[in-house]
């Protein structure tokens, strides 16, 4: 019974805590959306999906609709179909090496599965999930496409001036790395806490009112 008065005490200690720390991110402007784990895995996996499918999609009809070379304008002078096919990574690289890509992306997409069993920020979320989607989309090719498992070549067709063939799941890599680095940059963990200063280090000007009071 004595316990009681100081677990009440710790109770309210830790809501006030919690409330502070609200109010703090809330001051700040830097509200995150938290997600469960549960949600997490949902949205990451829908994501993953619809741009699996779009990728897919898009280069069946591709693959049917187009002999291989052809070039068609969509935009003239800007934007053309034109149906090649990829050796190597993304955006043509590596061409004689087909099999090393195939095991970087195996390897990618399972630290992507990892990263995401621990994400809870909705940011997080979103970025990983665009990002498995797009590696599942090459390496669907890789694994499925001729001359054979493993080393399949991967179907591209966006053609821009003055850029490498590309497809839809090497936008979706992109776009999705690219939004990674602001999120670090940021300093955004993946279950949506910051990353804070370290403990020890006082602004300057504490330390020269410290050094006042001290004399």
């Amino acid at each position: 019974m004595t316990n009681t008065p100081k677990t009440a005490e710790s109770s309210v200690a830790q809501a006030s805590d919690n409330a502070a720390e609200n109010t703090t991110e809330e001051s700040t402007g830097r509200r995150v959306r938290i997600l469960s784990a549960r949600s997490a895995g949902i949205l990451a996996f829908v994501l993953a999906a619809v741009v699996f499918a779009i990728d897919q999609g898009t280069k069946y009809l591709v693959v049917t609709q187009m002999q291989l070379g052809e070039r068609i304008t969509v935009i003239d002078g800007l934007l053309w179909w034109y149906s090649i096919r990829n050796s190597g990574a993304a955006f043509s690289m590596g061409e004689n090496v087909t099999w090393v890509f195939t095991l970087v992306m195996v390897a990618a997409a399972a630290v992507v599965l990892y990263l995401l069993r621990r994400t809870r920020a909705l940011s997080w979320t979103l970025a990983l999930g665009g990002l498995l989607g797009g590696i599942c989309g090459n390496l669907f090719d890789r694994l499925f496409r001729e001359p054979g498992f493993g080393s399949g070549h991967v179907v591209d067709f966006i053609s821009v001036p003055n850029f490498a063939i590309f497809n839809i799941a090497d936008s979706a890599i992109c776009v999705c790395m690219a939004f990674i680095v602001l999120l670090n940059f940021k300093g955004l963990n993946l279950n949506g806490t910051r990353v804070q200063a370290p403990a020890d280090e006082t602004p300057a000007d504490d330390k020269s009112t410290d050094k006042k009071s001290a004399k």
